[in-house]
């Protein structure tokens, strides 16, 4: 079992996951950030650090669909293990449904 990054982390990244995450499993794309379900140890530690609740143990039936998108993008974003500020409008869209159709991006994150 691992943990998994939901669409609630589209453009808010808030980061504070990857602050307590002892393995370093987090990656980092353009506006969200996944976890590598092989690196993942299943501690839970991250999930209730999420202030946007987008975390999920990846055995949560609602967490099905985002199990392929975090191992697909896991593998061509770079890893974090140091967090960083969230966007300045973050909290602008942590309440947003919808936002993988209309705000996801593939791209990895900038350098």
């Amino acid at each position: 079992m691992a943990y998994v990054v939901t669409d609630k982390c589209i453009r808010c990244k808030f980061m504070d996951c990857v602050a307590v995450c002892p393995v370093d499993c987090f990656y980092e794309g353009e506006n969200m950030l996944v976890i590598k379900p092989d690196e993942c140890i299943d501690c839970g530690v991250c999930e209730p650090e999420c202030p946007a609740a987008a975390i999920s143990a990846d055995s949560d039936p609602a967490a099905a669909p985002w199990i392929a998108l975090n191992a697909e993008y896991a593998a061509l974003w770079p890893n974090i293990a140091e967090k960083k500020e969230p966007p300045a409008d973050a909290a602008q869209w942590m309440n947003v449904d919808g936002k993988f159709e209309s705000a996801f991006s593939p791209a990895p994150a900038e350098a």
